[in-house]
């Protein structure tokens, strides 16, 4: 199984044309989100932006180098506060950073019988890597697998059942926070 930092370094070995994520997980404990969720549920007004920009120039460059980033996020609205946070704090600057971001929720679409029941991430459309977590939401490892036909029919599937997170966000209003802490 590989750590964190293997899979850092795949990315960077490896990653030339795609990546694409597929993310199930009501909540995620992960190093990368930083104390951000916390300072979201505290009301905070905006992320810590020196952690926060490190990522989006990332994003910035994998764009200008013609690298396309893009997920599907599977949620259930109405939304708790953790995938509230990932939208507002996480997918908002993103997606304007050039990730392509899409939302299949649940509650209005069913799930693509030909999606995988975990979280995975594709690259370069070759390399499926299939990432653990604990109860928690903890990283666990990920492990690079062999079905790669399968992993494919998942992205497209999902891509397909999903919209595009601004226009399912911009329906959303009740769940911004702006309009919550009123």
């Amino acid at each position: 199984m590989l750590t964190e930092a293997e899979m850092e370094k795949f990315f960077d070995d490896h990653l030339t044309k795609s990546a694409f994520r597929l993310e199930m997980l009501d909540h995620y404990e992960v190093d990368s989100d930083g104390d951000d969720f916390a300072r979201f549920k505290a009301g905070e007004p905006e992320p810590d932006w020196e952690r926060k920009n490190q990522w989006l120039d990332v994003l910035r460059a994998e764009k200008e180098a013609g690298i396309l980033e893009h997920r599907v996020r599977v949620l259930r609205s109405p939304l708790n506060d953790y995938i509230r946070y990932e939208c507002e704090w996480g997918y908002v600057p993103n997606s304007g950073a050039g990730e392509e971001i899409h939302v299949l929720d649940l509650a209005e679409r069913d799930l693509p019988t030909v999606l995988v029941d975990h979280d995975f991430w594709l690259i370069d459309d070759k390399y499926p890597l299939r990432m653990h977590y604990s109860e928690t939401g903890e990283f666990v490892g990920a492990d690079l697998v062999d079905n790669v036909e399968l992993y494919q029919k998942a992205r497209d599937a999902a891509l397909a059942a999903a919209e595009p997170f601004e226009r399912w966000w911009a329906r959303r209003p009740e769940e911004w926070r702006a309009n919550r802490t009123a």
